[in-house]
């Protein structure tokens, strides 16, 4: 007599993946509108809210570490980062939906934390890029570490989307916080091969 299969055990069905994309849907819908008002209400403040961004080295810039990712320098900065964010944030959350809030809470401590140590001195660092690179990271490396076709796959999939970017995490160009790109991968690479451990330990 087989014991009979918990809801954890059984085949998701059509109606557990479209609840699923439901609220990955949500989710996204919800970060990108925080990031919208969030820089009209900033606009309106004259660019105060910026402020609040990594000041490297400086005590009072630790606020800045989860501050951070949600200010831009105008409308331009914005823009260029939503639909990277909208893209690689859904497909860190179709490897699981869970990975998408303990990647981006990593990401944000520990590439905000790389940034307040190493950063420019003087300098303030805002915008969501270092949370793309670390999804960037995440997703490139996950199929490196895990081993596994989907997950590889997965991972040749980002690096023709957005394999370019990772040329970003060097310094270069004036104005660009390669030091939140740079952190920001390295904590997503560290994310995946956290995680890439766990899931090999649970199939054991």
């Amino acid at each position: 007599m087989t014991a009979p299969k918990t809801k954890r055990d059984r085949e998701p069905t059509f109606a557990d993946l479209g609840r699923e994309l439901k609220l990955h849907g949500v989710v996204l819908a919800i970060l990108v509108a925080v990031l919208w008002v969030e820089e009209i209400v900033d606009v309106f403040l004259g660019g105060a809210l910026d402020a609040f961004g990594i000041r490297p080295r400086e005590v009072a810039g630790l606020i800045g570490i989860p501050l951070s990712p949600f200010l831009h320098a105008g409308f331009p900065h914005l823009i260029a980062n939503t639909v990277p964010l909208i893209v690689l944030g859904w497909f860190v959350m179709l490897r699981e939906t869970w990975h998408f809030f303990a990647v981006s809470a990593a990401v944000i401590v520990l590439g905000g934390l790389g940034v307040w140590m190493f950063g420019q001195t003087g300098s303030v660092h805002i915008g969501a890029s270092g949370l793309v690179f670390g999804w960037l990271g995440y997703l490139l490396l996950g199929g490196w570490f895990e081993r596994r076709v989907s997950t590889i796959l997965g991972s040749l999939v980002v690096a023709v989307l957005y394999g370019g970017l990772v040329w970003g995490v060097l310094p270069g160009t004036p104005g660009v916080s390669w030091e939140a790109h740079f952190f920001g991968f390295l904590a997503g690479a560290l994310m995946a091969w956290v995680l890439a451990r766990r899931e090999k330990a649970a199939r054991a």
